[in-house]
């Protein structure tokens, strides 16, 4: 048990962290203000190997560990979360294919993403299956060396600029999960579109639309796994994906502490900075103590899958944890700055903003509850 970053880890975190201070940050309030899409943003990430972090090195990925993918996230989302989100929506429309598809999958489906900027997005949430995946209403039906497809998904980062998607749909409805399965459709063929980009609270400079299917045709070559594995499909790339996602929020926690620790010095009452209150003392401490324990819970979920084991505990542990504590962190970070944390020139009313999304997206944080008492159970 080693609690320290090796040479290789730091460089790689000094690297995302300059990145994130130098490009993300100033260009961070713009996007915030205008949801535009950060494609300039995602361009410098791509160049600079920070995009497609999961995708093995033998098909053009950057090829990086698990824990240092969370390394990198934090870092990137400690610059803006919602660019973080755009980033690793690749990693998680894309770990189907890397955990379950065939190495000729692999070779046709991950590799064009090393050769030049590409976007995935993963298809899962509908309006009327949000958490309940199992009564997913996207339909599939073989017809010959084909598949139809049918149906709409919700809430879909990247969406709007995505190369790629990876869809799950059931083509049995009374099978209910055992009926899902996974497929990856290219490009935007006839009958795929996408809506308008949703006018989101926080993360804002990350794309959101539906996707609606109208007799999609994909070849029997993109389905990922075998007829009714979706289910089994999904659950585990998100066990892969959870960590990515606790990371985000510990990026977003740190910064609102950062900024708290410097506000707080430079702000004064009573003759004194605000940071040599008791109150506020407190509230920096648990602040930071909680960011910490999130962190190590999330390199923990992270290690887990590098040694090859199963994480849905341990990865539940820190989602959850992680989320609910960046919403606490950010919200005491606006408290922290009083009124001032409330003004959009102020940056933590952002943080909050941002933070709230994690508690409901890739499994709300109920949904998270659930699984622990599951594996509680086991």
């Amino acid at each position: 048990m080693d609690f320290q970053l090796s040479e290789n880890q730091r460089a790689l975190q000094d690297a995302a962290r300059k990145y994130a201070r130098d490009v993300v940050r100033p260009k961070a309030p713009h996007y915030d203000e205008t949801s535009d899409f950060p494609k300039d943003l995602i361009s410098a990430a791509f160049e600079l190997g920070l995009l497609n972090m999961a995708i093995p090195s033998e098909y053009n990925g950057v090829g990086l560990t698990h824990l240092e993918q969370v390394i990198v996230c934090e870092e990137l989302a400690w610059g803006c979360a919602g660019v973080a989100t755009s980033l690793i929506a690749n990693d998680l429309a894309n770990l189907p294919i890397i955990l379950h598809g065939t190495d000729d999958q692999k070779k046709r489906l991950l590799a064009p993403f090393g050769e030049k900027l590409k976007l995935s997005c993963f298809c899962l949430t509908e309006p009327s299956a949000g958490s309940d995946v199992a009564a997913m209403g996207t339909t599939a039906r073989r017809e010959g060396d084909e598949y139809v497809l049918n149906g709409s998904k919700c809430f879909i980062t990247n969406a709007g600029y995505a190369d790629q998607f990876t869809v799950f749909a059931t083509l049995d409805k009374g099978k209910k999960h055992k009926g899902i399965t996974c497929f990856v459709v290219e490009g935007r063929p006839q009958g795929l579109t996408t809506g308008k980009h949703e006018n989101k609270m926080g993360q804002r400079a990350s794309n959101t639309t539906t996707v609606t299917f109208d007799e999609v045709r994909v070849p029997v070559a993109n389905r990922i796994g075998e007829e009714g594995e979706g289910f089994k499909i999904a659950m585990a790339t998100l066990d892969n994906s959870r960590p990515l996602t606790a990371s985000i929020s510990i990026g977003i926690a740190r910064a609102a502490l950062e900024h708290s620790l410097e506000y707080s010095a430079q702000r004064h009452t009573m003759g004194k900075p605000i940071r040599e209150h008791q109150a506020v003392q407190f509230m920096l401490a648990e602040m930071a103590m909680n960011t910490h324990a999130a962190r190590l819970l999330t390199y923990e979920s992270a290690q887990v899958l590098d040694e090859g084991q199963r994480n849905t505990l341990q990865s539940s542990y820190a989602k959850c944890f992680a989320a609910d504590m960046a919403m606490k962190v950010a919200t005491d970070a606006v408290q922290v700055f009083g009124g001032y944390g409330y003004m959009k020139e102020y940056p933590v009313e952002k943080l909050m903003r941002d933070a709230k999304l994690i508690q409901v997206y890739e499994g709300t944080s109920q949904v998270q509850r659930l699984v622990i008492a599951k594996e509680l159970f086991r």
